[in-house]
């Protein structure tokens, strides 16, 4: 069993003004922060655009969101096909705006993922995180049956897949704090310190 951790970086970023995984957090664009995080996990990384043009200067494989399929399952959809070509059976999936996420992820994760779940869930102060989730690659025809037929939540594909929840307690700052918006982005850059 090898796991591959896919980014997800294909969304438009209206609420921050476009280009997100290029805007910068304590002088780092917010995709290399999120290329560090899955390179210090020690799995292979690729990136999922929804256009190659998206960003610029990576060194990981890019794959794009599956056109036929909107919003974040279109990514996850790419990645969990690109990893069951190249051997893997499951794929760590993180977004690139979450730059706290925690040191511990993929194992946890790893750990808590049962012979009977199809996918382990991130949550902490109450809210999950699906788009933060080890998925096994069996889940991709249940998430091509689901987006057939209009069901695009990751929420509700870890439902039916089968999820185990994962809690991380919130320290000095939440590890999945998602920035959207310009305030979030000065948020984080007050945290990032």
């Amino acid at each position: 069993m090898s796991i591959v951790t896919a980014i997800l970086a294909g969304g438009a970023g209206l609420r921050i003004g476009g280009a997100k995984p290029e805007r910068q957090l304590a002088g780092t664009r917010l995709v290399t922060h999120a290329l560090n995080a899955a390179h210090g996990w020690g799995a292979p990384t690729v990136l999922v655009l929804r256009d190659p043009k998206q960003v610029s200067e990576v060194h990981d494989p890019v794959i794009l969101d599956d056109p036929g399929i909107p919003g974040p399952l279109g990514g996850l959809a790419s990645a969990l096909a690109w990893a069951a070509v190249n051997g893997a059976d499951r794929v760590l999936t993180i977004p690139c705006d979450m730059p706290f996420l925690p040191a511990d992820l993929r194992v946890r994760l790893d750990q808590a993922l049962t012979r009977d779940a199809g996918v382990a869930v991130t949550a902490s102060d109450g809210r999950l995180h699906p788009v933060c989730a080890l998925w096994c690659t069996s889940a991709l025809p249940v998430l091509v049956h689901r987006a057939n037929r209009g069901q695009l939540s990751l929420n509700g594909l870890s439902e039916a897949v089968g999820r185990v929840v994962v809690d991380w307690p919130i320290d000095e700052r939440d590890p999945f704090l998602n920035i959207n918006t310009l305030d979030d982005l000065a948020l984080a850059e007050g945290l990032a310190v």
